[in-house]
């Protein structure tokens, strides 16, 4: 499947802020856009995403993973995959058909730290900007695999399942009736 072409988000998940970053229309070049306070109880900061992608009439959005060295996933890593379900079903309620993508991103925040720091930045500034460099990072890196392989990268976020409501809102669930859970994504390119 070859990758779309158009305007593309970056997402760097952090517990206390999140960081977007966008491409041009040719996929080439990620640049920051901004960083969002994290809102774990209204979920604010995925509304402020959905109008980004909304704006810019992105086709993929990628969210980073962070991996040990090792490749092993922890907190950190649920905490993307909880973010990226979150932001899959609020396109899904907006009826925005925008992929969302989990790819690896070791050492994404690291590399904007020193970034910043080769640009002269004082360290004690970093926090304002390190998330959306991140992303910048998150997605340049996508966008350059994509280029490269031809195809998508990442792992393909499901969309939620749908479930039957009953009169009192609630799931309605028969005897026969099961609700399927999301889906966690597989391998990550």
């Amino acid at each position: 499947m070859a990758y779309p072409k158009g305007p593309k988000l970056g997402v760097d998940v952090g517990t206390v802020r999140v960081g977007l970053a966008a491409c041009d229309p040719d996929s080439i070049l990620a640049t920051p856009v901004r960083t969002v306070g994290r809102d774990v109880k209204k979920n604010s900061d995925i509304a402020i995403v959905l109008r980004e992608a909304r704006e810019r009439a992105v086709v993929e959005i990628f969210v980073g993973l962070p991996r040990t060295l090792k490749g092993a996933e922890k907190a950190s890593a649920e905490m993307a995959r909880t973010y990226a379900n979150l932001l899959v079903g609020a396109l899904a309620a907006a009826e925005m058909a925008v992929p969302v993508r989990l790819v690896d991103e070791r050492l994404s925040t690291v590399s904007a730290h020193q970034a910043l720091h080769a640009a002269g930045m004082d360290s004690r500034d970093h926090r304002k900007v390190v998330d959306q460099v991140a992303a910048a990072g998150i997605l340049q890196h996508a966008i350059d695999m994509e280029k490269s392989r031809g195809t998508t990268v990442g792992t393909l976020v499901p969309a939620p399942t749908t479930v039957a409501l009953g009169s009192t809102g609630a799931p309605d669930r028969g005897k026969d009736d099961q609700i399927s859970p999301v889906a966690s994504p597989g391998t990550v390119l």
